[in-house]
């Protein structure tokens, strides 16, 4: 056995298995985004970041304004069903269970013009809610999660949305 996994830790080996599975599965998503999803492209849509928290994709400004100069509400609409999207489509891969992901509704509120590059996050609900979104896919063959997404700017909250999400396997 190599010397470095004798001398680390078992909780720090997990984690660290834990963060390259996760970044395997952002690159993943990133590709399918790209190839599928032309209006990313197009938008310039990236990841941020993947982890324990939850999903960050980001957009720049430029390419993205309304005539104000501010982030055109149709891009940050996109950027926040996307980033709800993305985060189920991650956990059917986590699941190893192959599905179709469609939003069935969504709400927003735009509370603050988005004047720079904006990013939008969307919080992992908690295990109990991830077991019983799986028991319904691998029970019915279909389940629903609803997801709550945001954009700040600064320290304040800009864009609030909330989306439900369905999947048939």
């Amino acid at each position: 056995m190599s010397k470095i996994l004798v001398n680390m830790a078992p909780h720090q080996f997990l984690k660290d298995v834990l963060i390259t599975l996760m970044n395997e599965l952002a690159q993943a998503l990133q590709c399918t985004l790209t190839q599928d999803i032309p209006i990313t492209h197009h938008m310039g849509i990236t990841i941020e970041r993947y982890n324990a928290q939850g999903l960050i994709l980001k957009a720049p400004l430029i390419g993205n304004t309304n005539p104000k100069g501010t982030a055109f509400a149709g891009s940050i609409n996109a950027l926040v069903t996307l980033t709800g999207w993305g985060l189920i489509w991650l956990f059917l891969k986590e699941l190893n269970i192959a599905g179709d992901v469609v939003i069935q509704n969504s709400w927003i509120n735009y509370i603050h013009p988005v004047t720079d590059d904006f990013a939008a996050f969307c919080h992992r609900p908690g295990q109990d809610e991830i077991e019983k979104f799986e028991q319904g896919l691998r029970k019915k063959g279909k389940a629903r999660m609803e997801l709550s997404v945001e954009i700040r700017q600064g320290d304040e909250i800009a864009v609030e949305f909330k989306g439900r999400y369905v999947v048939h396997v």
